[in-house]
């Protein structure tokens, strides 16, 4: 008898939700009403309208439920209230529950995203801000910054901050980075990273430390690894036996004769091509910098199209290029002994060392060439202006010029 009286209290003292109509229009505003004891009574208007002649005004819901439509709006209804009965529920404090709240509810108003101060955090967010300005190299190279962070502060046993930037931020992720096994230029860029997302957080209104302007990094000197002018006669010169590899071949001499980045010469096709008088063109827009290009197809170019009916290579990956043209080099003989580092495939860093060029010859390798070979022999402006590259200075860095070098060749001249 007690146990029966206690659920009767406990379902007399439920909160109790209710729906109702109070217009004669055809199309009325159905409300909700959310009752609990004497002190809560709230009513709102929500997004559904029902005719007033498909509404049981007794029972609180549409008539007719065999209509689809009926049958649909309140199995809405249905949901809306359970719903509401879990957020009131949830509602520590209902002291202070008013019709706005339940206005809230149904309508909530869209979350502001708060812009983050924590520097990992901060890297996601930076991340989304220039998804659309990002190639996929870039957004690739930024995640492997952002997880070298955070493997620094699993070590650190700290949540590194914006504004703890600092000179002793630097010391201890120099030291990190180094106790670790990266390479000095690894670290390097990343510290340059950091700066970037720090500059990018003050712009947005995040603290940062008055020391980060003092922070430097500097990039050791590495060698420019490109393929010669003979390297590339004795490639042309060699045959293959298997198909793949003389379809890379071909890939590689036109990367060198063009200067593109691998994510735009792959994409190359004959519909690209215009012809201007004598003039070969192709035109293209590079997927890294949105730049619409124009570039002179030279004529070892043309002959590689002319033997293929006037089609490219058959197209293939970035991935596969990037293996095979090491076989194209290596089968070719391209295996001086030079400085150069590359991946060690037991600790997945790279490694500076004395190896066979060969070894070092990656999807950008074209690129390089076109830049270093050229270099002197066209202006620079051209040559700038046919690898998309924004500044001399960054063509100059790309290609291993120093300013005494360009001075040098200046030399020439006066």
């Amino acid at each position: 008898m007690w146990a029966k009286c206690g659920l009767i209290l406990y379902i007399c003292n439920m909160a109790t939700i209710n729906y109702l109509i109070q217009s004669k229009n055809n199309l009325a505003g159905i409300y909700i009403r959310l009752r609990d004891g004497r002190s809560i009574d709230l009513k709102a208007k929500t997004n559904f309208v029902i005719s007033p002649s498909d509404w049981n005004s007794k029972k609180g819901q549409p008539i007719n439920l065999k209509d689809s439509s009926n049958k649909q709006l309140n199995h809405n209804l249905s949901l809306l209230e359970k719903e509401l009965l879990i957020h009131y529920n949830n509602q520590l404090d209902k002291s202070n529950l008013n019709s706005q709240w339940l206005k809230e509810f149904i309508n909530p108003k869209p979350k502001i995203e708060q812009t983050p101060s924590k520097l990992v955090e901060y890297i996601s967010y930076y991340t989304k801000y220039k998804k659309n300005s990002l190639g996929s190299s870039t957004y690739k190279r930024n995640n492997v910054y952002k997880r070298l962070i955070e493997r620094f502060q699993v070590e650190t046993k700290k949540e590194y901050l914006i504004k703890d930037v600092n000179s002793d931020f630097k010391i201890k992720f120099e030291e990190y980075c180094s106790n670790n096994g990266y390479a000095n230029n690894t670290t390097a860029r990343t510290m340059k990273f950091i700066k970037t997302i720090c500059y990018h957080a003050r712009v947005n209104g995040i603290e940062t430390h008055f020391q980060i302007d003092l922070i430097k990094t500097k990039l050791e000197k590495v060698e420019k690894i490109y393929l010669t002018p003979e390297n590339l006669q004795k490639i042309e010169s060699t045959i293959f036996e298997h198909d793949y590899l003389n379809n890379a071949k071909d890939w590689l001499l036109i990367s060198c004769e063009t200067g593109q980045r691998v994510s735009d010469f792959l994409r190359f096709n004959k519909q690209q091509i215009r012809i201007e008088g004598n003039v070969h063109l192709i035109e293209f827009t590079q997927v890294k910098t949105n730049k619409i290009m124009a570039v002179p197809l030279s004529k070892k170019v043309q002959s590689i199209l002319q033997k293929r009916d006037g089609n490219f290579p058959r197209k293939i990956s970035d991935q596969k290029y990037n293996t095979y043209i090491k076989e194209v080099c290596k089968l070719s003989g391209i295996n001086e002994k030079i400085k150069g580092s590359k991946i060690n495939t037991k600790t997945i860093r790279k490694e500076i060392g004395i190896f066979e060029k060969w070894e070092l010859v990656s999807s950008h390798i074209g690129r390089r060439s076109f830049a270093s070979n050229n270099y002197g022999r066209i202006p620079t402006s051209l040559l700038i202006g046919a690898t998309g590259h924004s500044t001399e200075k960054m063509f100059l860095e790309y290609i291993g010029k120093s300013e005494t070098q360009k001075a040098m060749q200046l030399a020439d001249y006066i």
